[in-house]
């Protein structure tokens, strides 16, 4: 570890995040994880080290948060919550260049799982409040943050925990900012940098067949594996009709007339295509979308069950979640019943808001080229969690990325470029004392 007392912003990001990386805190799914307490006393003897008391919080042995509150100098500024995750998709070692878990720094990047999902923002909150106390500053206003579990399952030990058992720690809080957001996008020699203001609803359900059982050698009408076949076809096959949410219109335009591209929102998927490499920004987020991902049925070859299953992932637009549901109801055809599995609302926050501008002025600052656009988010993230307190949540983790980077969150041989992280690191240390 860097020891020095440089108080810049950015001194010692890089070993935050290698020695993070090094905890292996794998979360296999609901109750299944590893490492997260570990990772937690780390987060909280370089916070005490830096003359800061934060409190550990375990929902379950071995589950751990680590929650500080900053006190700014208004106390009556509303406070802003910095929340990121220590725990980690599984990762394949025989598959990587380095193992996942070596927290390697080479060739200028910081390599490891986590690196960018989101030991990354993590080092960089660790290392920007070191560098308040070296520097003898305070924000303006107070930041919260949170070091969560669970947040690759569904945040059971994690977010929804603290959020269930112990609100007060975010009183005042009205925003949050966190993971998916901030990062360059090139295109075209165009460098945006989309900041999340919306996620879309996860809606998981599974599909129950029933039929009548018999003979695999006599074929029957009322086969319930038919019966789950066809309506998981019928499903797959729906093609969702365009909604455009503020959110997803404001990226179209703003991007649009960054990269000198015609949008015409009567034809949003030509102008999907037409925006190119930014266009993937947007194409899971101008409708709904439904993924079969696992069926069952049966027990033996020569049997034809009486029963089938299946489960699907679905993912609806803010405010659409009940004509999502209306919608698979009416495709599911006679003798299928639907349960849902899980059901997370989309959430959203302001565009043209102080917030929004204060990260944009905060990236400019450090990149003077940069283009700052909003985006709706395919999937979701623990600003679910937060917005049951009414805390509006922002995807704000920001990174300088070279334009061909690979090695991506939950990908083979995940890395993030020092240079990346000392740059949001800088990026995050002015946001948040300046907003």
């Amino acid at each position: 570890m860097n020891t020095d007392r440089d108080g810049r912003p950015e001194a010692g990001v890089e070993e935050f995040c290698a020695r993070l990386i090094q905890f292996d805190t794998t979360n296999n799914g609901p109750g299944d994880s590893v490492g997260e307490r570990e990772a937690a006393d780390y987060v909280a003897s370089v916070l005490t080290d830096a003359g800061y008391s934060p409190t550990i919080l375990e929902s379950a042995p071995g589950r751990a948060n680590v929650v500080l509150r900053v006190p700014g100098t208004d106390p009556e500024a509303e406070a802003v919550l910095v929340h990121a995750h220590l725990d980690v998709v599984p990762a394949e070692p025989s598959q990587w260049s380095v193992p996942p878990f070596s927290g390697e720094i080479r060739d200028g990047y910081v390599w490891g799982r986590g690196a960018t999902d989101m030991k990354d923002m993590c080092a960089m909150v660790l290392a920007v409040l070191r560098s308040w106390t070296l520097r003898g500053e305070r924000p303006r206003r107070d930041i919260v943050v949170a070091f969560v579990a669970d947040e690759e399952a569904h945040g059971d030990y994690g977010a929804q925990w603290l959020v269930d058992n112990h609100p007060d720690l975010f009183a005042g809080c009205a925003i949050g900012i966190s993971e998916s957001g901030g990062h360059t996008f090139e295109v075209d020699d165009v460098r945006l940098y989309p900041i999340a203001t919306a996620e879309r609803g996860t809606i998981q359900f599974r599909l129950t067949a029933h039929g009548r059982s018999g003979h695999g050698s006599r074929p029957n009408p009322d086969n319930a594996v038919l019966k789950l076949v066809h309506a998981v076809s019928r499903i797959a096959a729906y093609e969702w009709p365009v909604r455009l949410t503020p959110t997803v219109q404001a990226f179209l335009e703003r991007t649009g007339a960054a990269l000198g591209v015609e949008v015409d929102l009567n034809d949003v998927d030509a102008t999907i295509e037409r925006l190119g490499r930014a266009g993937e920004l947007a194409s899971r987020t101008v409708r709904a979308t439904v993924t079969p991902t696992m069926l069952e049925a049966g027990y033996k070859i020569n049997v034809i069950p009486g029963v089938a299953y299946a489960n699907l992932d679905g993912r609806a637009l803010p405010g659409t979640e009940q004509e999502f549901l209306d919608t698979i109801d009416s495709l599911l055809g006679p003798d299928i019943e639907r349960e849902n599995l899980s059901y997370t609302e989309a959430v959203s926050a302001p565009i043209d808001s102080p917030w929004f501008e204060a990260m944009a002025a905060a990236l400019r600052a450090e990149d003077p080229k940069s283009v700052v656009v909003p985006f709706c988010m395919g999937g979701g993230t623990d600003a679910k969690a937060f917005d049951r307190l009414g805390i509006a949540g922002y995807g704000f983790s920001p990174l300088r990325l070279p334009a061909d980077f690979r090695g991506r969150a939950h990908g083979v041989d995940e890395r993030v470029p020092v240079d990346g992280l000392r740059f949001g690191a800088r990026v995050l240390d002015r946001f948040l004392r300046e907003v």
